[in-house]
């Protein structure tokens, strides 16, 4: 297992917003283009990117999918107490 990984995410309200992000990345649209336009993260300018991170940084159910990705693999819904998260990998 890393100890640490680089990953961007999108942060959306609701579980029904996640799926259609889901979805639109399903369809081939870019992952940090829908992070720029739907984010509701500060880091949704910069296309999600949260730079690299170890672990004990983030929330538990966040640094657990984050930490079990491979590169450029992108998370199911993953719900925390901010909200739903898809997360991808970077490297």
């Amino acid at each position: 297992m890393p100890d640490k990984v680089h990953c961007a995410h999108i942060l959306v309200k609701t579980e029904q917003e996640a799926k259609a992000v889901l979805d639109r990345l399903n369809k081939g649209e870019k992952f940090s283009n829908i992070a720029k336009e739907v984010s509701q993260c500060p880091s949704g300018k910069r296309g999600g990117d949260l730079g690299t991170f170890t672990r004990g940084k983030m929330v538990k159910e966040f640094e657990t999918a984050a930490f079990g990705l491979q590169k450029g693999q992108t998370s199911t819904i993953v719900k925390t107490k901010f909200g739903c998260h898809i997360i991808k990998r970077l490297e």
